[in-house]
């Protein structure tokens, strides 16, 4: 035992310094967990700084404003610009090159408001162009503030009053804490995390799997009297260092990533700090030593490295594809999302990012399931090594 320990040893050194020396492996460590936290913050608050700039502008665009002096004023008194519409607004909301939905006003609008008629009103927007379809529900509030204060002014000229019109009075309560209307916005920073601990651990697992074999450094290294058992735990010790070092970069640079956010809504919701990073790890850490298991167990079967990488697109695809699962259930969480990999890090993250707390058994289970997932995966590459050693 003290021999093979010895060998884990030094396999694990090996691995590591081969890792280190990888510029490429360098490259994914820097990029996909340093640098992730401040580029992915920066996106979003950049995103929400350019919609709350274009709210404090206060501007709408109106086609045919010769025709509603009435609604005219009333939107200059709510302090909005009024703005004639381009003649081609259409052909250019259809392209994104305008970004405004645009009320349209029909020649008759006055005629009809002092005949008591209702006129209609348009609002025009393309689904498809985002950042109209955003102030449409401005537009929209807007406009109903207008019809509210004509039927209100048309109530008092008769000496009705204006309360008939309530008779009761609705208020809104949201039970969403700052940390959970935060998540609409940042509820995508798991997956990244997850990504980067997925993409770090693969280039490391399929190359001293798969890339070794190639090389021809393998069999060799079998030639050792050590068991095969300790040298797959020193290669996977390696790889899954890796993994975890990007998981321990990736869960803190959010923390330095708040001081380049832009927008001064988001950084009152989004609520990240040393505990919510410790939270991340203590589900990350389990998972990366579970991915790079089952990554080296795909890759030891193939002879080269490309076919080691066509391979583990089908695990890639499996993980990028189960966090989706919440985003397309719509009944919530479901204790079984915490038995599926990848499903479960994405729930129990998404979690800590609303400050929710969770249960003992909720995190045993999804860690019961990365040990079973590595120890299956190191037998699997010690059994393939084994027959490697005999033919």
């Amino acid at each position: 035992m003290r021999r093979s320990l010895a060998a884990v040893i030094v396999v694990l050194r090996k691995e590591l310094s081969d890792a280190l020396r990888d510029r490429r492996t360098l490259a994914t460590v820097v990029v996909s967990s340093v640098l992730m936290g401040p580029l992915v913050l920066l996106a979003i608050s950049g995103l929400v700084a350019s919609l709350e700039s274009r709210a404090e502008q206060r501007e709408v665009y109106v086609a045919g404003l010769v025709n509603a002096p009435t609604l005219r004023n009333f939107l200059e008194r709510q302090t909005y610009v009024v703005k004639e519409a381009p003649a081609d607004f259409e052909a250019r909301l259809r392209r994104s090159t305008f970004s405004d939905p645009v009320v349209v006003v029909p020649a008759d609008f006055e005629a009809a408001l002092v005949r008591g008629d209702s006129p209609v009103v348009e609002i025009v927007s393309d689904s498809a162009n985002q950042r109209s379809e955003a102030s449409t529900s401005r537009i929209e509030r807007l406009l109903g503030g207008f019809s509210r204060e004509r039927a209100l002014l048309s109530l008092a000229l008769r000496g009705v009053s204006a309360q008939l019109l309530e008779p009761m009075q609705i208020e809104d309560r949201d039970l969403a804490s700052t940390q959970t209307r935060a998540t609409r916005i940042t509820g995508m920073l798991p997956y990244f995390v997850m990504m980067a601990v997925l993409y770090g651990a693969l280039n490391a697992a399929l190359d001293t799997t798969a890339g070794e074999r190639e090389r021809g450094s393998l069999e060799p290294l079998l030639m050792n009297p050590a068991e095969r058992w300790a040298i797959v735990v020193g290669k996977w010790g390696a790889v899954a260092c890796v993994s975890m070092l990007i998981a321990v970069l990736s869960s803190f640079s959010f923390l330095p990533g708040q001081w380049v956010l832009r927008s001064d809504t988001l950084a009152a919701l989004f609520q990240y700090g040393l505990g919510e990073a410790l939270l991340f790890l203590a589900v990350l850490l389990p998972f990366a030593a579970a991915l790079s298991a089952v990554l080296m167990a795909v890759a030891i079967r193939c002879k080269t490295f490309k076919e080691a990488q066509a391979s583990a697109s089908i695990v890639i695809l499996v993980t990028s594809l189960l966090p989706l699962v919440n985003v397309f259930n719509l009944g919530g969480e479901s204790p079984w999302h915490l038995w599926v990999p990848a499903l479960a890090q994405n729930t129990l993250m998404t979690r800590v990012l609303k400050g929710e707390t969770f249960n003992l058994p909720q995190v045993l289970i999804p860690l019961v399931v990365c040990i079973v997932l590595t120890l299956v995966g190191v037998w699997f590459v010690s059994r393939m090594l084994r027959q490697a050693a005999l033919k």
